[in-house]
């Protein structure tokens, strides 16, 4: 299984390097099926290897000119205020058994992953979808900032991304383009930047309280996999039509969020992990 995890680590970089976003989406799941790592631990994970990978991914696309700073300071000051206060205070808050269903106990680790689950079938939902955009994607308009709606999203991504230790690329990106008017290419670069910034903050709220079980071999490693994958992303996103394998791609996170939601609410007991 460790193997298949290796492998996996790889394809999250490779996913992120392509297509700018996604890889998150699959660290999870990864972590907490393929290594045996504790959902709750593995969100905590997840935050410090997709910032890291994100950050790495953010350097060749600033070179590029593709990332907006002020729009990255407008949308991530508020995301990264929010995700640091979920990690910090609202996820340690969350009961061990939240609520029962009869005799079924919904624990806090079959919440977080169904939660990471809904949000898996959301973003399949967004890649799949065609995309009609008249803009080649490097076409910059005067940007035009929807302040309150830009501090609004950036705070609703912050919650999400500190209680399921996803990106939120998906989110951000659809966000960047329709509320502060960037092309897309300059969305998905900006993205990488405020993913990076907020979720290695978000990481610095869960140090204080579990750093002395994190399996910081295992983290280094899967991460510097994903590295090694944004490497292998960026060189094929040259010669593959990001499009066609963002469909395919979200094809396949659809299942696993659909297998996540069956195999935790029907395929385990009410104990829980």
């Amino acid at each position: 299984m460790e193997i298949f995890g290796y492998i996996s680590s790889i394809i999250i970089g490779i996913s992120l390097g392509l297509i700018g976003g996604g890889g998150s989406i699959l660290t999870v799941p990864v972590l907490v099926y393929l290594f045996g790592v504790e959902p709750i631990m593995a969100t905590a994970y997840s935050l410090f290897i997709v910032g890291t990978s994100s950050l790495v991914g953010a350097f060749p696309k600033h070179k590029q000119g593709l990332i907006s700073l002020k729009t990255a300071i407008v949308f991530g000051v508020p995301s990264i205020i929010s995700v640091f206060a979920t990690r910090k205070f609202i996820v340690p808050s969350i009961p061990t058994e939240v609520f029962h269903l009869g005799e079924f106990v919904v624990t806090k680790s079959i919440l977080m992953m169904v939660l990471f689950a809904i949000l898996m079938v959301a973003a399949s939902v967004s890649m799949i979808r065609e995309k009609k955009n008249k803009s080649n994607g490097t076409d910059v308009e005067e940007q035009k900032f929807n302040y309150p709606m830009i501090i609004v999203e950036g705070l609703v991504v912050g919650v999400l991304t500190g209680l399921v230790g996803a990106g939120g690329g998906f989110l951000i990106i659809p966000a960047l383009v329709m509320l502060s008017k960037l092309p897309m290419k300059m969305a998905v670069g900006t993205s990488l930047l405020i993913i990076a910034a907020k979720s290695l903050i978000g990481f610095m709220g869960d140090i204080s309280t579990h750093a002395s079980n994190m399996d910081w071999k295992l983290l280094m490693i899967v991460t510097a996999l994903a590295i090694a994958g944004i490497f292998v992303g960026n060189a094929l996103s040259k010669k593959i039509d990001g499009n066609k394998l963002k469909k395919g791609f979200g094809w396949f996170v659809l299942v696993m969020g659909i297998y996540i939601i069956v195999n935790e609410l029907f395929l385990k007991t009410g104990a829980g992990h």
